[in-house]
């Protein structure tokens, strides 16, 4: 089977512009979220990890007449740099370069362009009609690259991102695609993040996962555009370089509350360990975890991780940028592409007193990497999980 390389990455995160910046903000372990500045937004905890504003993207305003929010010009942005970094430009049609009709995007978001729909409820909506919540987020990415491959938005809640990536490696491996860009992008929602407060699972302060002080999650926004490509494909244009090999996934769906995890973790943990029996031997050096903040998230994947991967260290990601929804999983797996890259796990956020509960590592200094396997996990509502294992690139 050939291997699905990682051959460039893009971000638009609450660190700023661009994966230098992401990586550096990484190391410096040190970010708090903001009021968010909507004066609807009348709830108990206005509060997010918000991208910079003078690194929010003017444009794409519209695309081809379809009126665009924050969430599709965030994911533009994401795949321009992942574009550029691959080495493939704007476009495919250039001589030697590579065929559009084989190049897909999946891309995820939970809630897209929503701020279009909330401002249609107020009769300040766009003057077209030509335009909806979530699936532009995708087409808008195919459109500007010109990528006329498959083109799916995926937006299964916080494990979408997750489950985008998994069908993009499914695309390459089925010779459906030679190169996928795929990720997630979400952006501020008043509904979304008002939902979060009247169900008590906003934390007053910050995101701090495996806290014994934790009281909830908080949200974040941005999106992360991985570009996967053959490795074939890879070596036949001269891709100069690879950060990772996409190694295996695992799906899973517990179908037990629409809102909370199976208290004993049985299918997260399936999906934990297809997703390392597909990758084959080797040692996972690291755990990027879905890690929330919320009291029985943390609780149950802690457990399971102490079965599956038990001493292995943690990076969570999700202290440092708060829960970006259904781009959570494309963040996870560029934190993962980037430390298997650099050999490095970047020092953690310090959340106070761990729970007791969940005796997981969590190294608070720079740490070299041993092993040459790193895991992310994505879970969503609905019971939706899903692993992914990323290996060195070879």
């Amino acid at each position: 089977m050939d291997d699905v390389l990682v051959t460039g990455v893009g971000a638009l995160s609450p660190l700023g512009t661009g994966v230098d910046a992401f990586w550096r903000g990484m190391h410096a372990a040190h970010t708090a979220p903001s009021r968010v500045p909507d004066p609807l937004a009348h709830m108990d905890h206005p509060r997010m990890y918000l991208v910079p504003e003078a690194d929010v993207p003017d444009g794409p305003v519209e695309w081809a007449g379809l009126p665009l929010g924050r969430g599709s010009r965030f994911a533009v942005e994401a795949a321009r740099q992942a574009a550029e970094d691959a080495g493939l430009g704007a476009g495919f049609a250039e001589p030697g370069g590579v065929d559009p009709r084989r190049v897909a995007v999946a891309i995820s978001s939970g809630m897209g362009d929503t701020e279009l729909h909330e401002a249609w409820w107020q009769g300040k909506g766009p003057d077209s009609d030509r335009w909806a919540p979530v699936f532009p987020v995708a087409s808008v990415v195919g459109g500007r690259l010109g990528a006329r491959g498959p083109n799916t938005c995926v937006s299964n809640a916080c494990s979408a991102s997750g489950y985008a990536l998994s069908v993009a490696a499914d695309l390459i491996r089925s010779g459906e695609a030679d190169v996928v860009f795929a990720g997630g992008a979400e952006a501020y929602s008043r509904v979304a993040l008002a939902c979060f407060n009247r169900l008590g699972a906003i934390d007053p302060e910050r995101c701090r996962p495996f806290s014994a002080d934790r009281r909830g999650t908080v949200f974040g926004e941005g999106a992360a555009v991985l570009v996967l490509e053959s490795g074939a494909h890879a070596r036949a244009r001269g891709a100069e370089r690879a950060y990772a090999r996409l190694a295996g996934t695992g799906w899973s769906c517990d179908a037990h509350h629409a809102t909370a995890p199976e208290p004993g973790g049985g299918q997260i943990e399936r999906a934990m360990r297809e997703a390392l029996r597909e990758a084959g031997e080797g040692e996972v050096g690291f755990v990027v975890p879905h890690g929330t903040g919320t009291d029985l998230n943390d609780v149950v994947e802690s457990r399971v991780l102490a079965t599956v991967a038990p001493h292995t260290p943690l990076y969570s990601l999700k202290a440092l940028i708060g829960h970006t929804g259904g781009a959570a999983g494309a963040f996870a797996a560029l934190s993962a592409a980037l430390m298997l890259d650099r050999r490095t796990l970047p020092p953690n956020v310090p959340i106070g007193t761990p729970d007791p509960e969940c005796a997981v590592p969590l190294p608070s200094g720079p740490t070299p990497l041993t092993g040459g396997y790193g895991m992310v996990n994505a879970y969503a509502f609905g019971g939706n999980n899903i692993s992914l294992v990323f290996a060195e690139a070879p």
